[in-house]
């Protein structure tokens, strides 16, 4: 009966069901990487364990609150989303279990990594620029963004999204909150439209001369770059990349990552299912299906894209403090008026 109730519930939300019974080859994901190229991932883990993946796709929030509401009965085995500070408030519920292995912990740097939740391939918050319009030279850190000479040539997608909640987060903890608060409203004044859009949308408007710069995810310039349309090759050629703060602390990144749930029913193959994202052949998967960075740093990255863009040093800020100084990012940008 109650396995019953659960799947119409299920189908009721519009979402995949799984199965709410422990089983010794099946892991339950709750996922909210949205990106067809992981079928490929999945596929490949079952192919390799035997195990079957019952997946849910959603938002963080709905699938957050949907585990808290399910507690000790939740069929969840394992929590995947993109940006480190949702993970970080994943943790703060309470959801994860602590993992240890050995695999995790020899092949994932220390901080990409905490007790409860890993990283798996991470991306980086680059500068995009106007070949015609911005030297490469005008924009080698986040600070040149608030600079005066670029008035009315930045644009970005919205402050509230994480990812550059994330990156005002790296801000605080590198240079402090009030040069941080400095920079978002020198930001803001020298925005050339009112935030819309994703990062896609940014690049583009940079190229079509709507802007002069903007910042952007790395694995959205790459996806670019990668395409055979010739709209995109042109968008692309008019456009160049550069990697802020190389001289300091490096560029920002963020990441994707996963942790096993507290009331996981199948542990053993959460850990698998775990350990196996960080093996060569996941890894390379996040590098060539989405253009993401492999976290193994003994994974060669064969991605036409993410090699022409080349090595940078990234910044090594442990990723669980990014989620430390979120909220007061957030608080900054509302104060700036970056929305």
């Amino acid at each position: 009966m109650k396995k019953t109730l659960l799947a119409s519930v299920l189908i009721g939300l519009g979402l995949t069901a799984v199965h709410a019974h422990a089983a010794d080859n099946e892991l339950n994901l709750y996922s909210a990487r949205h990106y067809q190229t992981d079928e490929a991932l999945y596929q490949d883990f079952t192919k390799q364990t035997g195990i079957k993946i019952n997946r849910i796709e959603a938002k963080e929030d709905e699938l957050l609150e949907r585990i808290r509401n399910e507690g000790a009965n939740s069929p969840a085995d394992v929590f995947i989303t993109v940006d480190a500070s949702r993970l970080a408030k994943a943790d703060e519920l309470g959801i994860f279990a602590p993992v240890k292995s050995k695999v995790l912990e020899e092949r994932i740097p220390a901080h990409l990594r905490t007790d409860n939740w890993f990283s798996y391939s991470t991306r980086a918050r680059l500068i995009v620029y106007n070949k015609e319009t911005v030297k490469p030279e005008q924009v080698q850190t986040y600070a040149s963004l608030a600079s005066p000479e670029l008035k009315g040539k930045v644009c970005t997608r919205s402050g509230s999204h994480p990812y550059n909640i994330s990156l005002g987060a790296a801000l605080i903890n590198h240079e402090g909150a009030e040069k941080t608060e400095k920079w978002a409203r020198d930001l803001v004044a020298n925005f050339a439209r009112t935030p819309k859009g994703g990062d896609t949308d940014q690049i583009k408007a940079v190229a079509a001369g709507e802007c002069g710069v903007a910042i952007a995810n790395s694995y959205y310039l790459a996806r670019l770059m990668n395409s055979t349309k010739e709209e995109d090759k042109a968008v692309v050629a008019k456009v160049g990349a550069v990697w802020p703060n190389q001289k300091t602390w490096g560029t920002h990144i963020n990441i994707s990552g996963a942790g096993m749930l507290k009331h996981a029913p199948n542990k053993a193959a959460a850990v698998k299912f775990l350990e196996y994202l960080a093996s060569d052949s996941a890894q390379k998967y996040f590098a060539d299906g989405n253009n993401e960075w492999p976290v193994v740093q003994s994974v060669k990255v064969t991605n036409p894209a993410l090699e022409a863009l080349g090595d940078f040093k990234a910044d090594t800020l442990p990723v669980g403090d990014l989620a430390k100084t979120a909220a007061e990012a957030q608080r900054i940008y509302d104060r700036a008026g970056f929305r």
